[in-house]
């Protein structure tokens, strides 16, 4: 479990210096940091600065484990995803390549090296698969280079905001392989324009800020890292005050009508409603909106 030294924040992340009491879910990693920056707000950064944030095997499982888990915990209402040290993410740890290198150069029989191959890639894709099942919004702060497995990572966020030094590369190609982890299923949908994601993957070249802001990649654009944290941190504070059962619900729906129809969709959500308009969470939002005078309501937990 957390101690409470190990829920400080680092200053240079614009957040506060002291975090709040971390809730009794166990969120102790080696390779990415989880802290508490306000009420309902869960902050997981990635914490291999000395290797540029590189994404290890055990990193992964990490990223993926915490958000399965915190998917289940009433006291995270929002998260805000973010990278120490110098850059977001260098992408996918080299080193770890070798063990895909040891199946394909083995002398097993291919069905055998194919079929660990696969199990393989199916891993990795499940646990960045984990953000988008997280019913909690995810918001991507990436500063500085976003890179390859990192721009996989980011597309499964549901809001991405980066710093005017920020810039992301779909690198795989220049790696001698396809993009494998989500990037050439999600970006298109992203920034819809099949054409600009040809040529984003093809070539491996790099959008700068400017232009990921231009098509739809970030939808905000801070001047630096401190910038960038303080605003996703009150992005994160602002979705957290408001009704969980609205939160998640809206998150939920929006994830599903991607992948359906607009018909299936809008059943979706209307059998959603069905049950959720009946929280007590609606008269409350209702009532607030009446009289402008009264406090922000308070929603129990979800």
């Amino acid at each position: 479990m957390f101690t409470p030294n190990k829920f400080r924040l680092l200053g240079r992340l614009g957040l506060s210096s002291c975090s709040r009491s971390m809730s009794k879910a166990s969120y102790d990693f080696k390779n990415i940091s989880v802290t508490q920056p306000a009420d309902y707000v869960f902050h997981v950064e990635l914490n291999r600065p000395a290797k540029m944030n590189a994404l290890s095997t055990k990193m992964w499982e990490e990223i993926g484990t915490f958000f399965d888990r915190v998917g289940y915990d009433s006291d995270c209402r929002v998260v805000v995803l973010s990278g120490a040290g110098k850059m977001f993410t260098s992408g996918i740890d080299l080193a770890d390549l070798s063990e895909i290198g040891s199946v394909i150069y083995g002398d097993e029989d291919i069905a055998r090296k194919c079929t660990q191959i696969y199990h393989k890639v199916r891993r990795f894709q499940g646990l960045f698969s984990n953000l988008e099942k997280c019913p909690k919004p995810i918001i991507g702060a990436i500063h500085s280079a976003c890179i390859g497995g990192g721009v996989d990572l980011i597309c499964a966020t549901d809001i991405r905001m980066c710093t005017a030094d920020a810039w992301f590369q779909v690198k795989e190609v220049d790696m001698g392989l396809a993009a494998d982890v989500g990037t050439l299923q999600r970006l298109p949908k992203i920034i819809g324009s099949q054409s600009l994601v040809s040529e984003l993957c093809l070539t491996a070249r790099k959008v700068k800020s400017e232009e990921a802001a231009r098509i739809g990649l970030v939808s905000s654009v801070f001047e630096n890292k401190d910038e960038l944290m303080k605003g996703a941190l009150e992005m994160a504070k602002n979705i957290a005050s408001k009704s969980p059962v609205a939160v998640q619900g809206t998150k939920q729906s929006l994830v599903f009508s991607r992948e359906h129809t607009t018909e299936e969709g809008l059943d979706h959500v209307a059998r959603y409603n069905m049950v959720m308009l009946q929280s007590e969470d609606l008269m409350k939002s209702a009532m607030a909106q009446m009289d402008k005078s009264s406090p922000p309501p308070e929603f129990e937990k979800l």
